[in-house]
């Protein structure tokens, strides 16, 4: 009876003999490209003479030979899917990019494959001050008088309900201006984006929203994939663009529902 073992792999599309080590029972190990069981011995291709030699099969460790050459074969296996799938992960990632409207702003990532890509509305938003209420116009800064203020977004509730506490997003950025996350209080009715510290005299506004942490990998050219670093109460939240120390922040809100 004749039993053959050849343990292959695929390296640059060739098929070549892997190394495989050959076990004797005294502790030892012959570095061999194949063998086979003859009877009562065992033939094999020696790695290090480069050539076929025979030894008896009693002095051969057959079991821990096999059981050594199934695990290297199924970490092989295990490491050429791992491949595969991260290739996938690649592609489908390169297809989620491409999809990306060219408008700036978040996107929100929904889910399903191919993701469902979704932008977040601009909000209009008011400052609030002590002696008046006035719309801040997106980009224009309106004149601000020295003090406290708070910048706000009408109503309790936004109309953009996310249902993951863990959402990705893109963001497009047109131009060059910091972006953030923000989580948003109430204020009589409505949602305070961030408070305003306005300096006498120059009017340079210091910038103080609750920011929540995040991941941010850069995608594309100005597009950037920003997701939180941890699980994101149930709650009201914004995407702010700004300049430090200029009234000309830009909000896009949206709410983290309760599970």
């Amino acid at each position: 009876m004749r039993l053959r073992w050849l343990i292959p792999i695929l390296t640059g599309g060739v098929l070549l003999a892997a190394s495989v080590r050959l076990h004797l029972k005294d502790g030892g190990f012959h570095a061999v490209r194949e063998y086979e069981v003859l009877e009562d011995r065992v033939r094999y291709y020696s790695v290090e003479r480069s050539d076929w030699e025979e030894i008896p099969l009693d002095l051969v460790d057959l079991k821990k030979t096999r059981d050594e050459a199934g695990a290297k074969e199924a970490e092989r296996k295990a490491a050429q899917e791992a491949s595969r799938a991260e290739r996938k992960a690649e592609r489908d990632a390169e297809r989620e990019v491409e999809s990306v409207p060219d408008g700036g702003g978040p996107y929100w990532i929904g889910p399903g494959t191919p993701a469902e890509i979704k932008p977040l509305k601009q909000a209009e938003t008011k400052i609030n001050t002590n002696r008046r209420r006035s719309v801040l116009k997106a980009m224009s800064p309106i004149p601000i008088v020295a003090g406290k203020a708070t910048l706000e977004v009408d109503g309790e509730r936004s109309a953009f309900v996310i249902n993951h506490t863990r959402p990705d997003f893109y963001f497009r950025l047109l131009k060059e201006e910091r972006i953030a996350i923000a989580k948003m209080g109430l204020n009589k009715g409505n949602r305070v984006v961030e408070k305003w510290s306005i300096i006498p005299v120059t009017k340079e506004v210091i910038q103080d929203p609750e920011e929540v942490p995040t991941f941010r990998h850069q995608a594309g050219e100005n597009l950037f994939k920003i997701w939180p670093q941890k699980p994101m109460p149930p709650g009201e939240y914004a995407f702010i663009q700004f300049e430090p120390g200029k009234a000309n922040t830009q909000v896009w809100d949206f709410a983290i529902a309760a599970n």
